[in-house]
């Protein structure tokens, strides 16, 4: 099986992936502004496409220094094409990256009728982790009440520490765990503590974030309203722009959906870029730890750095090529001035 692109970028030129491109199919010949035939694009062409990825990674990783374990895919139409894998079934520490997990236990008893969006938590005093990131530490007022869906909406944009209790108090330690092991993922489990309803976020693999990831944008993970909450989550402009997504325009942040994770000397980031169309087209996690810096928690850490480096340049490569799967078309951003 083949896809088109145009004759520009098979030649190396360069152009924006046309909204109708998906394996198979492609924009015709006449419909293209320049007047171009296309060019089938073969196997060969996206296995040559994602060594070329896989190389971005190791100079930028090389460059950076320390530890990588990392599993990056590049969409094919009879599966995905391995990037990248370096050590990927080590078990680590996920940090924040595994807020998306803890997420999807949450909208799985969404799904299930077992809990609802507007239901609401209590924000207390006592439950506010303070110096951390997020906004409910700076409110400076409580207790107050907030709903499932603000608490999901902070844990996945601002990766707001406090949200992870608060999403505690309607899905337990072991219930989050239970649920990721049913639907396949034993190595992402949070760490219970005495409190059955507090937790720390816990371990993962890059294989397993990975295929977390592939499951979400397939929709075999959750419910088409779930999956959706998730994915506008995570490609808001509001959501992490240090990493992947930083050397992006507007337009191109909003077909990345990216979680980043970071303690010590970790600084993890996971996602899903989209072709134009908004078909997954390259799924990475890229875990990093013990390079210099690590009371730099801004866009000038090295392992940051490097991923930044990296997106843009997957941005590129990328350019004219079509994802696979179901399309997740990107939600509108209309700046506001206020009124």
């Amino acid at each position: 099986m083949t896809i088109r692109m145009d004759r520009r970028t098979a030649l190396g030129l360069g152009t924006v992936a046309t909204a109708g491109t998906l394996f198979g199919t492609a924009v015709p010949a006449a419909a293209d502004p320049a007047g171009e035939a296309t060019t089938e694009v073969r196997p060969r062409d996206l296995e040559r496409l994602a060594a070329r990825i896989g190389t971005v990674f190791q100079r930028e990783s090389t460059r950076a220094g320390g530890n990588w374990q990392a599993y990056v895919s590049l969409a094919g139409p009879d599966g995905p094409l391995v990037a990248v894998n370096e050590s990927a079934d080590l078990r680590i520490e996920a940090y924040s990256v595994n807020k998306i997990a803890v997420a999807v236990a949450v909208l799985d008893k969404v799904d299930r009728g077992l809990l609802t969006l507007d239901h609401q938590v209590e924000v207390t005093e006592a439950i506010v982790v303070t110096g951390g990131d997020g906004i409910f530490s700076l409110d400076g007022a409580y207790p107050s009440l907030v709903t499932v869906g603000h608490v999901l909406a902070n844990l996945l944009t601002v990766s707001d520490d406090t949200a992870v209790r608060l999403c505690g108090l309607v899905c337990p330690a072991a219930e989050v765990n239970q649920i990721l092991v049913a639907k396949g993922f034993p190595n992402t489990q949070v760490q219970p503590v005495a409190n059955p309803n507090r937790f720390f976020l816990g371990t993962s693999t890059p294989r397993e974030t990975h295929d977390l990831l592939r499951a979400l944008v397939a929709g075999t993970l959750l419910s088409p309203a779930s999956t959706d909450r998730v994915l506008r989550l995570l490609r808001s402009p509001v959501a992490f722009t240090d990493g992947v997504r930083r050397e992006m325009s507007s337009a191109e942040r909003a077909r990345v959906a990216t979680k980043a994770g970071w303690f010590v000397d970790a600084r993890h980031e996971a996602g899903v870029i989209f072709d134009t169309a908004g078909a997954p087209l390259v799924t990475y996690a890229l875990f990093a730890d013990g390079q210099t810096g690590a009371d730099d928690f801004g866009a000038t850490h090295p392992a940051v750095q490097a991923r930044a480096r990296w997106g843009r340049r997957v941005m590129d490569l990328t350019a004219g090529f079509g994802g696979a799967g179901t399309t997740h078309r990107r939600h509108p951003y209309r700046p506001s001035n206020g009124g």
